[in-house]
C-alpha cells in the first residue's frame, strides 16, 4: 500500500521525516486492525519527498504543507471510523512533530483506491478477495 508523503522542507526537523513516514505507516495498520500483520506491513511501501521552500502551494500562493497521500485497495479507508481516526491521527502526527508550527489547515490527506484486481503482490495481480486471504495467512 504505497504511501506518498510530500514536504515542504523544513516543515518537519531535518532528519524526522523518515519518523514521520514510519509514523504514518503504522497507523494506517493500526487503524485497519493490521498491526503487526506481516503479509500487510510488508506491503506497505511508499516515497517520500521533500521540496524546497516555494514548492508548495495552497490557494495558488506559496505555502508551507504537508501532503499525506495512500493508494490502496478498494476495501481499505472504507470505514467511516478508520476514515476520520486515522485523518485525526495522521494530521496529529505531522502537526506535533513540526513543533506545532505547521498549521492543521495546511496538513493534506487523501486516499486513491485501485479497481478490485488492480493490485499486486509479488507481481501477481490480486482480487480483493485474494489480498484479504493473503492478509489472513499473515
Amino acid at each position: 500500500m504505497p504511501l506518498t508523503l510530500t514536504l515542504t522542507e523544513g516543515v518537519l526537523p531535518n532528519g524526522q521525516e523518515k519518523i514521520a513516514f514510519a509514523r504514518l505507516s503504522e497507523a494506517m495498520l493500526k487503524w485497519h486492525g493490521l498491526a503487526g500483520n506481516k503479509v500487510m506491513t510488508a506491503n506497505v511501501v511508499g516515497s517520500l519527498h521533500v521540496l524546497p521552500k516555494g514548492s508548495t502551494f495552497t490557494g495558488m500562493q506559496e505555502t508551507p504543507v504537508a501532503f499525506v497521500e495512500w493508494k490502496v485497495p478498494s476495501f481499505a479507508f472504507a470505514s467511516r471510523d478508520v476514515q476520520t481516526g486515522y485523518f485525526a491521527e495522521a494530521t496529529d502526527i505531522i502537526h506535533e512533530m513540526s513543533g506545532g508550527t505547521l498549521p492543521r489547515d495546511k496538513i493534506f490527506i487523501n486516499v486513491v483506491h485501485a479497481a478490485d484486481g488492480a493490485w499486486n503482490f509479488d507481481g501477481h495481480a490480486m482480487t480483493n478477495a485474494e489480498i484479504a486471504a493473503a492478509i489472513s495467512n499473515g
